[in-house]
């Protein structure tokens, strides 16, 4: 229909006339009420946002003389964190001559993960950055926690 008809027809019944697909050949329009079609879909974008998962970073930081209670207060809050849904990033801080004795460091990171495998799963191997070891943990599936 030519676009002046389409106007017409638009205006007699009170409404917009909205093109919904530019690139067609020839172009697509229709006729609705634009402001209610723009309410409509800030509504479903809304609810949308709501029904999205909110993840986040959680960092917790180990030292590679962490006492036995400290570890696995630090653990407790790692496993509530991936149970709420977040990744964590646990790190080690290697001070003064804790560098000498690397493999410590490593042997508590590689524990951190160990004990998590039930509900988690790491990224990739701890790395080296610096003074620090990280490795970022993210949450397992629910269906495959479930196994």
């Amino acid at each position: 229909m030519p676009t002046r008809e389409a106007l017409n027809l638009a205006q007699q019944r009170g409404l917009d006339l909205v093109e919904v697909s530019p690139q067609a050949q020839p172009p697509v329009c229709r006729v609705m009420d634009y402001g209610k079609f723009k309410f409509e879909q800030a509504k479903k974008d809304k609810q949308s946002r709501k029904n999205q998962s909110n993840t986040k970073v959680k960092e917790v930081k180990f030292h590679t003389n962490v006492e036995e209670h400290d570890y696995h207060t630090k653990l407790r809050h790692i496993r509530d964190f991936i149970e709420e849904g977040h990744r964590v990033k646990v790190s080690l801080m290697f001070r003064g001559r804790e560098n000498a004795h690397q493999e410590l460091g490593y042997e508590v990171v590689k524990r951190v993960v160990a004990d998590c495998t039930d509900i988690a799963v790491s990224e990739r191997e701890p790395q080296k950055m610096g003074r620090f070891l990280t490795v970022l943990i993210n949450p397992r599936p629910v269906s495959a926690r479930a196994k």
